[in-house]
């Protein structure tokens, strides 16, 4: 199976984001900064700082993060991660089962690149979720 292993919540303002979810929940935040998109990393479970993908310690939990809302439909509602070994293979089994790979942060329907993380694509599921598809570093 492939787990999900990141979550993603668009945000109008992140900073007011990040700081209702410290405050409520006590999940810290780090802005990424403009080289990132200004992505938000969130950490709701605590983290082996001795693995290099500050994987959660605790089993069935994960982390995610907070993005920018546009003008594009899609960015306007949450969205999982889920891990994949290959993701060519992944982008192409989400098409023959009848979703549509939209592709990354270019929608070019290639991966893109997440510096020091892993290759990156987002697909439209039967339903019209967007759902996103993460090979990380080193698989």
């Amino acid at each position: 199976m492939n787990p999900v292993v990141h979550f993603e919540m668009p945000a109008e303002d992140t900073s007011r984001m990040s700081k209702f979810y410290e405050t409520a929940f006590g999940w810290q935040t780090k802005n990424m900064g403009p080289d990132m998109g200004n992505y938000v990393l969130v950490t709701t479970a605590e983290v082996d700082p001795n693995d290099p993908a500050s994987r959660p310690k605790t089993p069935g939990t994960i982390n995610g993060g907070f993005y920018q809302k546009s003008d594009d439909p899609l960015s306007h509602h949450p969205s999982v991660v889920i891990a994949v070994d290959d993701i060519n293979a992944a982008m192409n089994k989400v098409k023959a089962a009848g979703g549509k790979v939209i592709g990354g942060m270019k929608k070019d329907g290639t991966a893109d690149e997440i510096p020091g993380v892993g290759l990156f694509a987002s697909i439209i599921d039967t339903e019209g979720n967007r759902v996103s598809l993460l090979q990380p570093k080193g698989m």
